[in-house]
């Protein structure tokens, strides 16, 4: 008889130990591969949601890095005055570099929202003025009232600096605006009311919010119109990066900063960057505690089920030693029966775990989790279930190779 045809012929001997091994260790693998679908989707999912559609980086003006904002959010926090602006024509040579998903060019700039009516009419008690920066302040006392945030950026590309509309719809016209929602409290404005900026009247069609102090204490127009009202027709004050898939942030960012070192850096969120990996890692060794805590089952099951084998053959092992066969044949044998029963478990598991996996996904148990098929996953469930039926099966080889053929056929 064929020794491949002999281990076959072993797992089948006896059914019922056999299909209770192969359960124990089909169960294992099932949790080890359904964890691996729920969290490699939650671990995307989780950085989705912590990114959404939000810009990588942004571009500013300079030669060191960190001048991107004053927010968590990329760009985020008015410019100052005496900014340096970037001609619009750089959003266009940026978006052709490779990896990029989308530039944006953002302009920002302060202005004093502050008046004395709450109506919805077209006047204002102070009038705003520009400076050759852009930057609007009420004629002679701007420094003393507090100034707003003022953003420009097409209506289009509100996600990537994080403006998520809270109430109302986006701008779609140059006389429209967005306040963000601690400016529309302080200013007691809402939808449908009116808004003066540098002696132009705008109307409130939604409210917004960023997170960013400084941002929801602002309003948003079309950068076409900011440009216009500040004079600074073709600038920006910075361009939000958007990495394209699979292409990495980090990398993009110094790729840009070497095409344009001597004008152009790049401004990250490295705050929201450090939470959203230290969540991650906290999904990642969860998962691999529970892994190594299934692979301990899982070898407990095997070397028991072995063991038992063992026990129950001794006379068969010491008959195959009368007859020549060597220690390492005999340790050879039991550790194939061994991964041979793990592999079918393998395949036992694997069914179970999507099975169970999509019953859940389906039934929405869990909202939102979605299953993340990947061929490294079953991969990896086979390759565990190898690994255990070689760990399992060492203890039980080892004692059924040191047999004594005469102890053995003795054994009753």
């Amino acid at each position: 008889m064929k020794f491949r045809s002999l281990l076959l012929k072993n797992i089948t001997r006896n059914k019922t130990r056999s299909s209770l091994a192969i359960l124990g260790i089909a169960i294992g693998v099932a949790t080890i591969l359904g964890l691996g679908l729920v969290t490699n989707d939650l671990a995307e999912s989780t950085q989705n949601a912590l990114t959404a559609d939000a810009a990588d980086f942004s571009v500013v003006y300079g030669t060191t890095g960190g001048g991107g904002g004053q927010g968590g959010a990329p760009g985020g926090g008015s410019s100052p005055g005496g900014q340096q602006l970037i001609n619009e024509t750089k959003v266009t040579e940026i978006q052709q570099i490779s990896g990029v998903s989308k530039a944006v060019g953002v302009l920002r700039t302060n202005v004093d929202l502050n008046d004395t009516s709450n109506s919805t009419s077209s006047t204002t008690s102070s009038s705003t003025t520009s400076d050759s920066d852009g930057n609007m302040g009420q004629g002679g006392q701007g420094a003393l009232q507090m100034m707003y945030s003022v953003i420009g950026i097409d209506s289009s590309d509100l996600s990537l600096d994080d403006i998520v509309i809270t109430n109302g719809t986006a701008f779609s016209s140059e006389n429209e605006v967005i306040i963000g929602e601690m400016a529309a409290g302080s200013l007691n404005k809402t939808i449908g009311d009116t808004i003066t900026i540098s002696n132009q009247t705008f109307t409130i069609v939604g409210i917004y919010e960023t997170g960013n102090f400084q941002d929801d204490s602002g309003v948003v127009m079309s950068l076409d119109k900011l440009q216009n009202l500040t004079g600074n027709t073709g600038m920006v004050s910075l361009i939000l990066v958007k990495a394209s898939n699979g292409t990495d942030a980090t990398s993009l960012a110094e790729t840009i900063e070497d095409t344009y070192s001597n004008e152009l850096t790049t401004s990250t969120s490295l705050s929201g960057m450090d939470r959203m990996n230290n969540g991650l890692e906290v999904i990642e060794s969860a998962s691999w505690a529970v892994t190594l805590l299934t692979l301990l089952i899982g070898s407990i099951v095997v070397v028991v089920t072995m063991v038992k084998s063992v026990v129950e053959r001794t006379r068969e092992i010491g008959v195959l030693k009368a007859v020549g066969w060597t220690s390492k044949r005999i340790l050879t044998m039991i550790i194939g029966e061994s991964v041979v029963l793990s592999l079918l478990a393998a395949i036992v598991g694997i069914v179970i775990g999507v099975g169970v996996v999509e019953i859940i996904s389906m039934a929405q148990i869990i909202p939102g989790i979605q299953p993340a098929f990947s061929p490294i996953l079953f991969l990896e469930a086979f390759l565990v279930a190898i690994l255990l039926g070689i760990i399992g099966g060492i203890y039980p080889a080892y004692r059924a190779s040191k047999l004594s053929p005469t102890e053995a056929l003795r054994y009753e």
